[in-house]
């Protein structure tokens, strides 16, 4: 256990509890010395006995840690001695849980927690907590506001947290596997209760946006693709000449995700590839090179290396042809038309077969939360609701080096706000049948050891 000096902000909720605890202490006869300052905190009783579990003493320095470091995550003490009386005796009740469960996991010969689970769950906690803050100094002084004098402090004492939650997670893993934890049945009525606690506490539930998409690529000239062809036919005639498949994929190929390991593209299965490029790719024996392929990402050289079943290990070397602006500027051209054609009432799977990029989803997408979208959907969104049409937007084409361009209609918009009991009725529900499941199996396990309360 780590002691440290209160902090100021902690010094009314320690004068309360103390002023408790006095009370139910006998006093001496002769005269009590006069009472400090508010602000001298020397003369609280801050290592006063709070509560005993079997062997082990729950002291109050322990209690204002655990308090202090709530207060570090955003709890506020409640205004008056009373009320903070009764969060000290919770958070104790909530220490004895815990101790109870520690202490039985701990003479539970299965249940073991390793250095290294510890150590990495800490510095997580650690590293998430750090990034809350803009600089070392920033976070230092949280530390302490929150009663830890450093950061090498607070980080010890997160492991020691980290080896105590690690054990009560693996013992109530445990304890569900062996069927030992039963939900208790719940009631509509504590359902409501729940939510109308919690309603407080929840974020506002986000605006999203639900839609369907025709993506129309750029396509290279005539001219290119013929330039494009011209090339990839000749490392054909390279390869047959006894040209080196990975070298020649290495030098030339336009795949960026493949040049540099040789053209490999590993294990795939079937409906994993485009499917010119799939059926060339599962007809070629091992050791074969197929002849050029055309696909809409340009034109490939494929070579098989192994096979085994239902998978084909390949390497292969892509061609792509050059798209220029003018190429884009069509493209935007038949996006305009797209819309209007769907404006128009034209089917929109049939506009798709025609026009949309395969490499793109199309529709119903599930509803996307409208903050998170990339940043040329959320503009293009902005303002738009449910049944309307998006005009054409750029996005980027990686796999052709150019721009392609979106037609969306929006089919449902919700414009987010307070959440209903209905979001969480079902989630309310299943949590307090695990919680009053756990409650019983910890008061059996507090009924089987040595429990007092001294505050």
């Amino acid at each position: 256990m780590m002691t440290r000096r209160l902090p100021l902000a902690g010094v009314a909720l320690a004068v309360a509890v103390a002023s408790s605890m006095r009370a139910q202490t006998p006093q001496p006869a002769t005269p009590a010395p006069a009472r400090p300052a508010a602000t001298d905190t020397s003369w609280l009783p801050v290592d006063r006995i709070a509560a005993v579990v079997g062997d082990r003493p729950i002291l109050w320095t322990e209690v204002m840690e655990e308090i202090n470091e709530r207060r570090s995550r955003g709890l506020q003490l409640p205004p008056g001695d009373s009320a903070q009386i009764v969060l000290a005796r919770t958070v104790i009740q909530e220490m004895i849980d815990e101790e109870v469960i520690v202490q039985r996991a701990l003479r539970d010969t299965s249940v073991h927690v390793t250095d290294l689970e510890v150590t990495s769950a800490a510095e997580a906690q650690m590293k998430r907590v750090r990034g809350q803050f803009k600089s070392d100094v920033e976070f230092a002084n949280a530390l302490r506001s929150g009663g830890f004098g450093t950061p090498e402090e607070y980080k010890r004492w997160m492991n020691e947290r980290a080896r105590r939650n690690a054990l009560q997670e693996k013992l109530f893993a445990k304890l569900r596997q062996e069927g030992k934890i039963v939900p208790v049945p719940v009631s509509e009525q504590d359902v409501n209760e729940a939510f109308e606690k919690a309603k407080g506490n929840l974020p506002k539930r986000p605006a999203t946006v639900t839609f369907r998409q025709i993506v129309v690529p750029a396509h290279a000239s005539d001219r290119a693709r013929a330039t494009a062809k011209a090339k990839a036919d000749s490392l054909v005639v390279e390869l047959r000449k006894g040209g080196d498949f990975e070298q020649i994929a290495k030098r030339e190929s336009m795949d960026p995700s493949s040049k540099e390991l040789g053209g490999d593209l590993g294990w795939n299965r079937r409906g994993q590839m485009v499917a010119e490029f799939e059926r060339w790719m599962f007809a070629l024996a091992p050791g074969q090179t197929s002849p050029v392929v055309e696909t809409t990402f340009g034109y490939h050289i494929i070579r098989v290396d192994r096979v085994q079943p239902g998978e084909v290990k390949a390497r292969h070397i892509l061609i792509r042809p050059h798209i220029d602006s003018a190429d884009v500027a069509a493209a935007k051209v038949r996006a305009d038309s797209v819309l209007a054609l769907w404006q128009a009432g034209t089917n929109f799977d049939s506009l798709a077969a025609r026009y949309h990029d395969p490499e793109e989803e199309k529709g119903s997408l599930q509803p996307f939360d409208r903050a998170q979208l990339p940043e040329s959907y959320r503009t293009a969104f902005e303002g738009k609701g449910t049944g309307a049409f998006v005009e054409p937007f750029a996005i980027d084409d990686p796999a052709r080096a150019a721009k392609k361009y979106v037609v969306a209609q929006i089919l449902k918009a919700d414009d987010g706000g307070d959440y209903t009991l209905l979001d969480f009725r079902n989630q309310i529900r299943d949590q307090l049948a695990q919680e009053r499941g756990m409650r019983r199996v910890i008061d059996q396990m507090r009924r089987e050891v040595y429990v007092s309360l001294r505050i």
